[in-house]
């Protein structure tokens, strides 16, 4: 994979902190709902941007996605030339590491950017410009396709509970809430993982915290099904939840511990 011409790199180093398998929740709904973009494109691309200290989201993100595009190939980018530098060992066919940042130095544009606890550091008002910035570097829409697909979000450090922002070359789409259900007391733990777009929306009178109050209450009326395990309590309070709110996805994926919501129901007001 061709870099493009070296110019600085846009953004500001992350703290590298990384664990193997932190992404794998986010990576398996990569999978399963944008695997059939990947086997379209001729020569797809995707992006780990900020992958941190360690190479090991690049490496497993290469596995998985390989499981259902096989011609994938991963470009793991670091604004820090030293990570990059520690991370070249672990190249092979398939996977490949560069240096920069927002700008994503390849000359082909990829099908997929993951930008995973890179955006925590900025300030809400930036997210809205690198959202724009990232999305203008995607393939491109074309007959037949939707185009490459931005995943941007925050997770725990062992990847328990995860929240993320899926936007396509046209902006954001939906937002996805993902957590290892046997460490959930109730689903508005996870606000603590929304991603820098909502984290601070979360207060009286924004969408995303009427959402995590409804999502409790009906959390909490499924509790008799809590009997019969955290994942059918879970899928009965997301059938319940989808009655006032637009749920995009269904029970294939509810039995995963994720539930996914249209963007516009829960962006920020204002």
């Amino acid at each position: 994979m061709k870099a493009r011409a070296a110019s600085r790199p846009v953004g500001t180093a992350t703290r590298g902190t990384t664990n193997p398998n932190r992404l794998r929740r986010m990576d398996r709904w990569i999978a399963a709902t944008h695997g059939a973009e990947l086997r379209r494109a001729a020569a797809p691309v995707a992006v780990d941007l900020g992958y941190g200290a360690a190479p090991w989201t690049a490496v497993e993100l290469l596995t998985r996605l390989r499981t259902v595009a096989p011609h994938t190939q991963v470009v793991g980018i670091e604004i820090d030339p030293a990570r990059v530098a520690a991370a070249t060992p672990y190249e092979r066919d398939g996977l490949a590491f560069r240096h920069g940042g927002f700008e994503i130095p390849l000359t082909r544009r990829p099908t997929l950017i993951r930008a995973a606890n890179v955006l925590r550091q900025y300030d809400e008002a930036q997210v809205a410009e690198v959202w724009a910035g990232l999305c203008g570097r995607l393939a491109p829409a074309a007959e037949g396709s939707r185009g490459g697909l931005l995943v941007e979000g925050t997770c725990d450090e062992i990847g328990r509970r995860h929240v993320w922002v899926a936007l396509g070359p046209e902006g954001p789409r939906t937002v996805t809430f993902a957590a290892r259900l046997g460490s959930l007391d109730r689903p508005s733990d996870l606000a603590e993982r929304l991603p820098k777009a909502l984290i601070h929306r979360n207060v009286p009178g924004e969408p995303v915290h009427a959402f995590l109050r409804d999502f409790d209450r009906a959390w909490a009326a499924a509790a008799p099904y809590a009997s019969y395990g955290a994942r059918q309590r879970w899928i009965r309070a997301v059938r319940d939840l989808g009655a006032d709110w637009p749920v995009t996805d269904g029970p294939v994926r509810w039995r995963q511990g994720e539930v996914t919501v249209s963007w516009g129901a829960l962006a920020p007001l204002g």
